[in-house]
């Protein structure tokens, strides 16, 4: 079988929106596939290169890669026409988007593979991704009178190996500050255990469902524009900083009856305790009604102390974590 790949163009949508607009069945949802397509094409962006494979004329498989920053490319939305799985189309569309990213000088090549997605995990680690990160999407809600919680329970809820003296202070404080210093956001993220968890990654400004290498000027662009929270108590202890607003349109099981509404995204949440945390999400609440959100969403590292605080913290959190994987492509 010869597989054939080349660029999409708008008239492939028929032959593409046939073979995923059932890409998961039994989930709710459905595929976003349809819904972006025209977009993915529609702005001719030289940072973009979305491709199709063919075989004998039939459109078998596409996918995506963007480039985040000069060194970084972002791979989504590979599928694969199920009367062609398993003939090796995802490995030969996966070779085509790491070939021209390498050529726009990116060195690493990463996707998001949902946790419940076990095929397209595998596929991922077939064609050449290993494991970087997981975790959970933090929805709080949004309250323009948000306050953190006094209970003392949260205030005693320290990491183990705190600091032993940040660790008391905190602990004996319900006072907290909230702040825009880019300089403390940095100290704080480049010591954390959340930045060791997600590698350095949050996720991008610009690209939705994709995460980058979180940078100090990342920090200062959200400071200037308003957009980041720097909680303090004794010491800079979390912080989290806005990337996005979108509209979508809301669904049955979300409770809004199909509406359309204003989401509110923010790169990545740290904090020192489960104190901090609370603070951290009640100026999140605050900061997010003011945008005029309806529903907002943060990552969160999937782990037990951070997943408990949120719940401690009583924030919703989604039920199954996303994993992150990447190619080295300084490997040929």
């Amino acid at each position: 079988m010869t597989i054939r790949v080349r660029e999409a163009r708008h008239d492939d949508y028929e032959a593409i929106a046939a073979f995923t607009q059932n890409t998961w069945p039994g989930r709710d949802g459905g595929d976003y596939i349809p819904r972006v397509y025209h977009d993915w094409l529609g702005d001719d962006d030289p940072q973009k290169h979305t491709v199709v494979a063919e075989v004998d004329g039939v459109v078998a498989g596409l996918a995506q890669t963007v480039l985040l920053s000069p060194w970084e490319a972002w791979n989504q939305g590979l599928r694969v026409n199920p009367d062609y799985r398993g003939r090796g189309v995802s490995t030969v569309i996966t070779d085509d988007l790491f070939d021209w990213a390498r050529e726009q000088g990116a060195t690493v090549a990463r996707n998001m593979v949902f946790s419940w997605n076990a095929p397209g995990l595998g596929q991922s680690r077939a064609t050449g991704y290993d494991p970087v990160t997981e975790f959970r999407w933090a929805h709080p809600d949004p309250d323009p009178d948000a306050e953190p919680n006094p209970d003392a329970e949260l205030r005693s809820n320290v990491e183990p190996n705190a600091d032993a003296a940040l660790a008391s202070a905190s602990a004996a404080s319900a006072e907290f500050e909230i702040t825009s210093n880019p300089d403390a956001a940095w100290r704080f993220w480049t010591d954390s255990a959340a930045r060791d968890h997600f590698r350095g990654l949050a996720l991008d400004d610009d690209e939705s469902w994709a995460v980058s290498y979180l940078t100090r000027e990342d920090l200062e662009r959200a400071a200037d524009a308003g957009d980041l929270l720097v909680v303090q108590a004794d010491g800079t202890a979390g912080f989290a900083h806005r990337v996005r607003e979108f509209e979508r349109e809301g669904g049955e099981n979300d409770g809004s009856d199909g509406e359309t509404e204003t989401w509110v995204e923010y790169g990545v949440g740290a904090w020192r305790d489960a104190a901090s945390a609370d603070a951290l999400f009640a100026a999140i609440a605050r900061h997010a009604a003011d945008r005029g959100a309806d529903r907002v969403r943060l990552p969160i590292p999937e782990t037990v102390r951070a997943v408990s605080d949120a719940a401690l913290c009583r924030v919703e959190v989604s039920d199954d974590p996303d994993f992150v994987l990447a190619a080295d492509l300084t490997v040929e």
